[in-house]
Parts: C-alpha cells; structure tokens; sequence
C-alpha cells in the first residue's frame, strides 16, 4: 500500500510538472516524458482492486491534460517552393491554354499541393496531412517572370506533432500540364528542414488524371523501413502506375505495362505491308511497352500503327524534353531533307542510280547533294520546288565528311584497317578465338548441309607466319569473324528480293607480332540447293593480282555489310535498347520511388522508352529505314528474333562474361581486371575494361549501404518482384531458360545491376555514336549489298572483268539507299544538349538525387574514378605501341570516352540508351 501511495504522490508531482510545461508550450516535450513514465514506472501485481480509485483519479487528471494539450498545441509554419519549368517555344494553343489558366485561377481553379507526414495516426490509421493549399500568384507570376524557370511558393500552417514531410501531393485544376522539376520544403524550429522533392514530372489537368500526383521526398527507404505514413501511399503509386492491362492509352497517362511487337508491320495496307509477330512461342523476343491501340481490320492479332507526324505512346515522364526534341526534331529534319532529293529522284525515272564513281560519293560531303549526279537539270525542269529547297537549305543538304576519312581517305582499302574496324570501329563485339578448325556451323545438317566450313589448312597455312594451324590456334592466333549461322537461314528469302544479295559469311583473322590482325580467308556461303545437299561455298584468300584484288574487296564488302547488319539488329537494337526495356518497364511497375535501386538505376532509363517506341515507328517498321537500307530487308526483325532465341544469355552480357565467351579473353587474377587479353591491343576491351571496373566499383559500393547481408536481398519484396517480373514478363519466352542469375546475395544483386546500367551505358555508346563517323563512308561498310560475286563463264564475269570499277559501285547501294541510311547515322550519332554522361557528379544538380549522404559520396568517387579512366584513355590512344589506335592515318578509339560536346563527336558514354 505505501509503495501505491508513493507513486501515486509521484504521478501528481508528474502532473503539476506537465501542466506547467503545457502552459509553455512543449506538447511534445510532454509526450514524450510520459510514455517514458509508462516504461518505466509499473504496478505491483497484487491488490488492483485498491488502486482502482487512485487509477480513475489519475486517467481523469491525463485527459484533463490532454484537452489542455490539444488547445495549446503550437503550430508551426513550413514554407513549399515548387520549381516550374516552362517550354522555351510556345505555340498558338499553349497561349490559348495560358489564357484559360489565368480565368481558372481567378474563379479558385488553382494548382493545389498538400504535405502528408512520414507519420501516421494512430487514431484514424491514415498519413497525417497538412490540408491543402492553393498558389495564388501562379499566372501573376508567370507573366512577369519570362525565364524559362518560375518558383512558386506556398505555406502551410501544422501541428508541431506532424513530422517530417515525406510527401507532398499536386493537383492540377488547370487547362493545361506544367512541368515541375521540384519540390523543397522548409520550416523554422524543426530538425528536418529543408526536404527535397525531385519530381521531374509533368503534372497533368485534372480533366486528364483526376487524382492527385504523389512524389516522395528524397530520401531512400527500403519496403520494411518505410515510414508508417508512407505506406499506403507507396503501394498506391505502384498500383496506378501498373494499371490494369486494358485500355487505349492516353498521351498523358503514366501507365507502364507489356505488349509483343505486333505493331510493326501494317497489313491493312497490302500483304506486302504484313510483318509476324516477334515475341511469343513461335519467334521469341523481350516484350515492349505496351499502347492498347486497337488491332488492324485484316487481322486481329496485328496492332494498329500510328504513323508520322502523330506521336506514338510512351508513360507521360518517358518522352523528350523540349531540349532532346529539338535537337531530335532538328536531326529528323535533315534526314527528311537528305532523303527528299534522292527519293524524288527514285520517283521520276525507273533507273537505280548508281553512283557512277568514287568522286560522286565524295561530293556528298563537299557540294552536296544536287551537285555531279548527271540528274539535277532534269529534276529541277520538273519540280521547281526541289530549285527552291536547294537554294533555302543548301548547308542542311550538305553531308559532314565521316570521320573514317579525315586521316586517311583510302585507308578503308587497306586489310588491315578492314581487320583493324573489327576491333576500334563501330562493331568490336563479334570477334572471336578459333578454338575448332575448320568451324563447324550449328545449324540443321539436314536442312543445311554439312556443318565444316570450306576454309581448309591450305588457305591459310601460307599466311602463318611458318606456324601450323594447330600452333596457331594453341597460341592464340586465330580469330574469326562468324555470320554464317545467323544469315544463312535467311540467304534465299533476300537473294529473291530485287537488288538485295548477299552470304552466310566467315573471315579468318590472323594476330601478327605487332599486335594487329590481318584478313587470311573469307569463306561466301549459300544454302544448298536441295535440303541436306552440298553447299556452293567460296573461299577468297589475299590477292595476288588485278582480278582477284577486286574479287577480295568485294568479298570484304559482303562482311562488311553482314557485320553492319549484324550490328545493327542484334548487337545494337536487341542487345541494348530491346533487352533493356522491359527492366526499365519492370522497374516502374515493382519498385518505389524511394527504392534505393530505383534511384541508382533511374539515370540510365531516361528516355529509353521514347527512342525505342520512335524506333517502332520509323527505324525497324515495315519499309522503314532498317528494312530499306540494309541487306536484310522484311527479314531484319526475324534475325534479330532467331539470335534472341538461339545465342542471347543475360548472364554473358557483362563485358568480362562476354569476353571470355568470345575466347578474346581468359581470366587472370594477376592482371587489371582479373582477365588476361589474347589480342593486348583491343581498343573496345581495353578502354570498356576500365569503365566497367569502375561500374562494378560503384555498384557494390552502393549496394552494400542496403544490403549488408543476403536475408536483406531475400526479404525486400519490391526487388525480388521487379526481377521476378523482369525476366517472367518481361522475358516471358525465355523464363525457364537455366542461365538466368539468382537474385539471393547483394553479390547477386551488384552483379546484375552492374550489367543493366554498362548496357545502357557504355555498351550502347561504343556501338551507336560512331554509326556515321565511321559508316558514313558508305563504300567503307555498305549496309546493304546489290549483287554476288561473279561466276566465272558468264556475261556478268565479262561484264566485271571489263569494268571492275563500275561492277563494285553497282554492287554498293543506290543513292537513295546510301544517302537515306547517312542521313539517318547522322542523327542517331548526335549527342543532345542535355545529355547526361556516365560519372557526371550527380550532387550538382539543383536538388540532390538521395538525401543519403554515404550514397552520395560514393557517386562522387565514381565520378572521380571516371574522369581518371578517360585520362587513361586518352593516354593509350597516344600510345605508338598500340598500333590499333595510334599511327600513320589511324584514327584514336575514343566511343568509349566517356565526356562529349553535343554533337556528332565520335565519344560520349550517355547514362542511358536516349538515341
């Protein structure tokens, strides 16, 4: 009994205490004390009953206390300032728009926010709020202010119990969308302030997206950690950005869902039109984001297309921004001009028109194209408006001289700059060791024949350098250059299609003691005429007169165009802007915002979605530009789709995984980088070797902030249902495949997230910025191919013979192809002004990427370590041993640079596939 009285006595000195601290205004001072006081006070187990009273007596006087409390409570002052970003360029509806803002706002249509507290309410069970406010001065303000930037502030009056911010909800009452780029929230007295936004956002008219849009503070949460008033709103914002599968989508929405390719061809207009399917059992490919357009009447199975200018559907935050689409805009329209003459051209007289000399191609760059060709009287009598458009756009007309020929114009001649381009020039990705002589294809015997090449040790023994086969292969000497299984299933199909020829192809490389390689046999395949038959196979070696020099360059130029085939449908398209997309789509849909992936994988997503959908549009559509200019023709997607089935593993897509497949590697813990080069002097390995070391640095660093151990990885359900889906959605048609990496350790984790971001990194940049510096020169690389060699004993073999000159140029594509497809390297080339490079300091930005200070230190040493590589790389490509990059007319390797003005500069390493 004297023990209850006791504290009894104690909780009223309490109480007398509390009420004083309540009348100076510290309510939460107050709380605090007493869920002290419950934790450390108890009861004795016995005699309840007598302290029944004393108990009441108490519970009277706290809720006394807390009615005093809740008078008192103090309201503090936070202060919100919305950053707007509004176009440079506006037009006749923008104005309008502007305008019905202005009447909007007078009659209290306004832009309306709300903070909601990292805390939750444990009497409602719902995010505490601040109520909304509306900004009053917003078209005052715009009008007066002109820049392309305007901060917008509003205050909001909250209870000192309401936290933290950790969300901040617009509402947009508007006619028309405005870009935010963020959000900062400041108060006095509290031990948050400031909290920062990075929204990036476009915030549509409430007509457009009735509910409110939610951004999250900077600051990184994993699931289990999420604040308790956060929780439902993170769930929420995953839930509507997935949708529900249906529907046509709207330009203005920000739904992230997958649909097949289906939309490339467009059968409604011709059976000629009519394109399959790629993605699904029969021609498996990676999913793309989905439209929800409507299928076409001829078949139902088909998606509708919306063709140019009519913009195609990507999720709202996915498209350009006004500086990307006017450099894009800008690129498209010379390549709509570049193409405009010859296309014209093609129209008025049936004739191919060859170029009818090296000169010609030359005065691409120099005049222009109306200059030389022998056409322009003649077009110009017919169409004044062609007249019109040389005289107002005669420098847009005009090529840029590639790159390929600045230091040496007749280097391309040359074998060794042909073998050199295999390992420096724009497709340094399929090179590989001969480990088997001959090579044996892995196609069907039956359909195809026996499987050895018909290259044979006396081709190439006289080119050894006095080794054996066998020596060289065990020394690491062979190399070969192989597209005969991926052409040679489709040889017939496009040797039946007028003006398109070409092989399944195999070259032979040998490595001398200089450290270059040098073309020794070239093998032409073609199917055989019956199924399981022999195969009318030739094999070119190096010439030793007139007529076999020009039989062997054309023999190059049919590699040449199957590597450039090759490289444009597999390496690049598939195996960095397909592979990627439905883990950028997956991303969206399973992790939050605040996911600590998220915001290490977001930089190397933006605009990724946008280019590709364009590329649906216009590159790899039915007779869009990847059909018409290159070799393959209705053909490209259906050899893209069989590599994806038959050799695409994402566990090999690391560059070291990729380079021990080849063979052109082998590990080595003794040397940088843990791996030992078989060709020393590999441009693409050597520099991509210090990018990705410092990629996988960066990463694991990161990664171990959140992850210290594997139960982490296994129980943080967002990032196990964003890779679950990835590969079962995304990569529905090879989800059971056995190489597919576990997702258990933060190894794991580091491991495949190093691989994604050097894809969209560094992988991307060495295969798509030098498409026109070093292929603009179109007799170097020709896309697409006209003719086969010659067989002897036949008109065209006379014809050849007395004209070999003229034989190759009409072996080359037309004018129209030549010139469509370098207006169109051109622009895929150029780097946009606000292009965001790999290892730029992310910390500059006006509001921070992660309120995470650990994180952010790390990523400045990354930028550090980037700079530092690209010093090295500039050492090596100045480097006289490395005869691959330094020399007499050679050119420097520099794609893997990794800074760059905008431009066509031949360098720059983008964060992200954005072109």
């Amino acid at each position: 009994m004297a023990s209850s009285l006791i504290q009894a006595q104690s909780i009223s000195l309490l109480l007398q205490q509390r009420s004083k601290a309540s009348s100076l205004h510290t309510p939460t001072l107050f709380f605090s004390e007493q869920r002290r006081f419950r934790h450390t006070h108890t009861w004795p187990v016995k005699s309840m009953k007598k302290r029944s009273v004393i108990v009441a007596a108490i519970s009277e006087e706290l809720n006394k206390i807390k009615v005093i409390t809740e008078e008192t409570t103090v309201k503090r002052k936070l202060r919100a300032a919305l950053t707007v970003r509004w176009k440079l360029k506006e037009d006749i509806k923008d104005a309008i728009a502007n305008n019905l803002d202005a009447l909007s706002d007078m009659i209290g249509r306004n832009v309306v926010l709300e903070l909601i507290s990292t805390q939750f309410d444990p009497e409602t069970r719902n995010p505490i709020r601040s109520g909304e406010v509306a900004i009053k001065d917003w078209c005052k303000k715009r009008n007066h202010n002109k820049g392309e930037r305007v901060v917008y502030s509003v205050e909001f009056m909250v209870d000192s119990a309401f936290g933290e911010p950790g969300a901040v909800t617009v509402l947009n009452r508007h006619q028309k969308e405005f870009f935010v780029e963020s959000i900062v929230v400041e108060g006095q007295g509290v031990m948050w302030s400031p909290v920062h936004f990075a929204c990036d956002s476009w915030i549509q008219s409430e007509k457009d997206l009735a509910s409110k849009r939610i951004f999250f503070s900077n600051k990184p949460y994993l699931p289990s950690e999420t604040p308790p008033g956060l929780r439902a709103l993170r769930e929420k914002e995953l839930r509507d950005l997935r949708g529900d599968g249906t529907g046509v989508r709207k330009l203005s929405d920000r739904i992230y869902d997958y649909a097949l390719y289906n939309d490339l061809g467009n059968p409604d207009k011709g059976l000629e039109f009519a394109r399959p399917t790629t993605g699904g059992e029969k021609m498996p490919y990676p999913r793309r984001c989905r439209t929800g357009r409507h299928s076409t009447d001829t078949n139902m199975y088909a998606e509708s297309r919306l063709e140019k200018p009519h913009p195609i559907y990507v999720p709202r935050d996915e498209a350009f921004e006004e500086l990307k689409q006017g450099a894009f805009s800008a690129g498209r329209l010379r390549a709509v001009l570049h193409t405009l003459i010859p296309s014209l051209i093609a129209n008025i007289s049936a004739d191919t028109h060859s170029f009818q000399g090296f000169h010609h191609i030359d005065n691409l760059y120099k005049e222009g194209l109306k200059l030389k060709l022998g056409l322009q009287e003649h077009l110009f009598n017919k169409i004044p408006l062609v007249q019109k458009i040389q005289e107002s756009s005669e420098g847009m007309l005009r090529y840029d001289t590639p790159r390929i020929l600045s230091k040496d114009k007749f280097a391309w001649l040359r074998d060794d700059e042909f073998a050199r381009q295999m390992l420096a020039g724009i497709n340094p990705v399929n090179i590989e060791r001969v480990k088997v002589f001959p090579p044996v294809s892995q196609l069907d015997q039956d359909m195809y024949g026996p499987p050895e090449s018909a290259i044979t040790e006396e081709h190439i023994t006289c080119h050894l350098n006095g080794l054996t086969v066998q020596q060289a292969m065990d020394e690491g000497k062979l190399f070969v250059l192989n597209y005969h299984d991926i052409y040679l299933p489709f040889v017939d199909r496009i040797n039946a299609i007028e003006g398109r020829k070409t092989y399944g192809t195999r070259t032979i490389f040998f490595l001398g003691p200089s450290g270059t390689l040098k073309p020794i046999a070239i093998e032409l395949g073609l199917p055989p005429s019956q199924p399981g038959g022999p195969r009318p196979n030739k094999v070119l070696t190096p010439p030793c007169d007139a007529t076999s020099n020009w039989l062997w360059m054309l023999a190059k130029a049919h590699v040449s165009s199957n590597d450039a085939g090759v490289h444009q449908l597999v390496n690049h398209w598939l195996r960095t802007h397909a592979v990627m997309e439905p883990f950028i789509l997956a991303a969206h849909r399973q992790l939050s915002a605040m996911h600590p992936v998220y915001k290490l994988l977001h930089p190397h997503t933006r605009y990724t979605l946008e280019i590709n959908a364009l590329a649906r549009q216009s590159l790899i559509n039915a007779e869009g530009v990847i059909e018409s200019c290159f070799t393959p023709g209705p053909y490209c997607m259906e050899m893209s789709a069989g590599y994806y089935r038959q050799f695409w593993r994402f566990d090999q897509e690391s560059l070291p995984a990729d380079l021990i497949r080849r063979g052109v590697a082998v590990e080595d813990p003794t040397k940088p980088h843990g791996l030992r080069l078989l060709i020393e002097d590999y441009p693409y390995a050597n520099d991509g070797l210090l990018l990705w070391s410092e990629i996988q640095t960066w990463v694991n660093s990161y990664v171990s902030l959140y992850y210290p151990d594997s139960a982490r990885v296994r129980s943080d359900t967002e990032l196990q249902s964003w890779y679950r889906e990835s590969i079962h959605v995304g990569h529905a048609d090879l989800n059971n495949a056995p190489w597919w990496p576990p997702l258990s350790t933060p190894t794991d984790l580091a491991s495949i997230l190093s691989t994604l971001i050097w894809l969209a990194s560094a992988q991307h940049a060495a295969l798509n910025f030098g498409q026109y510096p070093l292929g603009g020169y179109v007799p170097n690389r020709p896309p697409l191919l006209r003719r086969l060699l010659p067989d002897e004993n036949t008109n065209e073999y006379t014809e050849f013979l007395a004209d070999p000159h003229r034989f190759f140029l009409g072996a080359m594509p037309g004018v129209l192809e030549a010139t469509k497809f370098m207006a169109v390297a051109d622009t895929l080339s150029t780097h946009s002004p606000d292009e965001e490079y790999l290892g730029e300091d992310w910390s500059k930005n006006a509001v921070l990427w992660t309120s995470d200070k650990r994180a952010v230190r790390l990523q400045r040493e990354f930028s550090d370590s980037v700079s530092r590589a690209e010093k090295e790389i500039s050492k090596l490509n100045s480097d006289p041993a490395r005869r691959n990059r330094c020399g007499a007319g050679v050119l420097p390797y520099e794609l893997l640079a990794p800074s760059s003005s905008p431009g066509v500069t031949c360098r720059g390493v983008p964060n992200s596939i954005s072109i």
